[in-house]
């Protein structure tokens, strides 16, 4: 998997490692950490593009992230879409999560789903928040998601 940081540089190191060195950094430098891992997608013509993000956040102070993108030809209905940006996040979350214990960082998973009822993307929202809270993390979805519905949503192409 290539992630990148915001500025473009490509991360050389596997993302657990990249991860990990940042966690470090932040904190050596006296910060508390939150991080909000989140994916957005967008349908163009023949293809979908999905941007996954890992969100970190400095108390009171900014924050900044890493992306990975990938783009298949796959065509999904809204719903599969929607559970396909959370399983995304979740394996990535998952991914991290030993890391986040051990340097007692908080995290949680951001659905770019809608909580109202009159939007497409609601039907998969019931799905997405048992997915994510059944591994155990936190869960948000709009308008508290900002990793996916902010972060990621300008990281897709």
């Amino acid at each position: 998997m290539l992630w990148r940081k915001f500025n473009g540089d490509k991360i050389e190191l596997p993302i657990i490692d990249e991860v990990e060195r940042a966690i470090q950094k932040e904190t050596a430098a006296g910060y508390k950490l939150k991080v909000c891992i989140g994916t957005d997608s967008q349908v163009k013509s023949q293809e979908t593009e999905f941007a996954t993000v890992i969100v970190f956040l400095r108390e009171g102070r900014g924050g900044f992230m890493f992306i990975h993108n990938e783009k298949t030809t796959y065509k999904y209905t809204i719903k599969e879409r929607m559970l396909v940006e959370v399983a995304k996040s979740i394996e990535i979350a998952y991914e991290l999560c030993d890391l986040f214990t051990l340097y007692d960082v908080d995290m949680e998973v951001h659905a770019d789903i809608n909580t109202n009822p009159h939007f497409k993307s609601n039907e998969a929202l019931r799905e997405a928040m048992g997915y994510i809270l059944g591994m155990g993390f936190a869960f948000k979805a709009k308008p508290e998601a900002f990793a996916s519905s902010s972060c990621a949503n300008k990281m897709v192409n």
